[in-house]
């Protein structure tokens, strides 16, 4: 408890500076307003996955991993909404690209950064070349597919809408209804082993971990919430204070700190020997993401607007939302036969640089940036199509399997590991 309470008051050291800021309206300079405040969002952020980690033991199996990745990145909802409501208000301003451009960098940093970081901390504690996941991720695996596919339907209307909203909104809930159906399995995340410093909470009597629980989520929620508007304003000050693009800054500097808390979770299941977990926790992330995170945008916009409207994609939001969703695919192809080799990890993390080279080396010049990013994203197609033609059959079977044991209402030993060698090649 000693250990929790330690970090918790470093926690709250790293808040304090940002209520001063928020409380006085005192701003000296966009640069250490945004090192104030996206230092508050990321502590905030690892209070909410301290209390969504104790609460593990508090409901149902199924949902744990999915609920805490939703839990872990409401920094980053909230940072993305704030610019959405900001474009409702001013629909011709370049809120409408920062709402996009931190929607797609966030999304991109899950599948082209934290998946690849999970296989190789892998590598690095076991020397095994992948991750192994159980059957029962098949229900993860077959919804971030169907959240994938309709992204492309976004990409021909080139406008996310409210109809839009409805749909991902309703995967996501069928999403966590399925999850919570699931037959229990071993996943190292249950009884009294959580890693980090939530484990400190387990030691306590039921009321107090709830106490403990109630007292982190609301305390990061206000800080979340307050530091939102003036961190997502302080970066885009700071870019142009720096001479940078304000853009590229929104779409990988504040995805950072908002993700951080979930990734650290992620990162710590597979250095306590649950990569499995681990794994599957930045996988839930990606489906909130990719379901919710998209979903709401029109729903913020909307609000920020008084009147229903939807978030338009330019022409280049065009061809990043492509990208994203092309990158998205490809990352679900490699997970069809249930297990994230080492050179899967390698592959995504080598076209994710190229993502970075082509911002950077075309950041004066949309045309060229734009005409690099599409023919990134049809390779990423062209890949996921030999993928997935590859991994279907081993999908196909996990499927089966999974299904007949929803039925029978439990998964046989053998059945909980992945469908073949964790290190095989991609």
């Amino acid at each position: 408890m000693q250990r929790f309470l330690i970090l918790l008051s470093i926690a709250v050291a790293a808040i304090v500076p940002a209520a001063v800021f928020r409380l006085s309206g005192w701003r000296p300079d966009p640069v250490l307003d945004t090192a104030v405040f996206g230092i508050a969002v990321l502590a905030a952020g690892f209070m909410l996955s301290w209390g969504a980690e104790a609460a593990e033991k508090r409901i149902s199996q199924g949902l744990i991993l999915a609920v805490v990745a939703l839990v872990t990145v409401l920094p980053e909802y909230a940072v993305d909404m704030y610019y959405a409501y900001r474009a409702g208000q001013e629909p011709q301003s370049n809120y409408v690209h920062y709402a996009a451009a931190n929607m797609t960098g966030a999304n991109r940093l899950l599948v082209g950064v934290a998946w690849p970081l999970m296989a190789i901390l892998h590598w690095w504690r076991t020397r095994q070349r992948g991750i192994a996941l159980a059957t029962v991720n098949m229900v993860e695996v077959g919804f971030l597919l169907l959240a994938s596919l309709y992204a492309f339907v976004i990409v021909l209307k080139n406008r996310i809408e409210l109809f839009d909203t409805v749909v991902l909104v309703a995967i996501f809930g069928a999403y966590l209804w399925q999850a919570g159906r699931m037959p229990k399995i071993a996943t190292g995340l249950e009884a009294d082993d959580e890693p980090g410093p939530a484990a400190a909470l387990g030691t306590l009597s039921p009321a107090r971990q709830w106490a403990w629980m109630g007292g982190l989520a609301t305390v990061a929620a206000v800080v979340i919430l307050a530091s939102a508007e003036p961190f997502a304003e302080s970066l885009v000050a700071s870019g142009r204070v720096l001479g940078i693009d304000e853009f590229l800054l929104i779409q990988w500097l504040a995805p950072l700190a908002s993700e951080a808390p979930a990734v650290v979770i992620a990162v710590l299941f597979v250095l306590s020997g649950r990569a499995e977990g681990g794994l599957t926790t930045m996988i839930s992330d990606k489906i909130n993401q990719w379901t919710l995170l998209v979903g709401m945008l029109p729903i913020a916009m909307s609000v920020g607007a008084g009147a229903l409207t939807s978030l338009p994609l330019d022409a280049r939001q065009h061809e990043e939302f492509f990208l994203t969703a092309a990158q998205s695919l490809f990352g679900v192809a490699l997970l069809l036969r249930l297990r994230f080799s080492l050179w899967s990890a390698v592959v995504l993390a080598g076209l994710f640089s190229v993502q970075l080279v082509i911002a950077f080396i075309f950041r004066d010049d949309a045309a060229r940036a734009i005409e690099s990013l599409t023919m990134l994203a049809w390779l990423y197609v062209a890949l996921a199509v030999v993928v997935g033609i590859l991994g279907a059959p081993s999908a196909w079977r996990a499927a089966r399997r999974l299904s007949a044991a929803v039925k029978r209402g439990g998964l046989p030993a053998a059945a909980t590991a992945g469908s073949g060698p964790a290190d095989a090649a991609p």
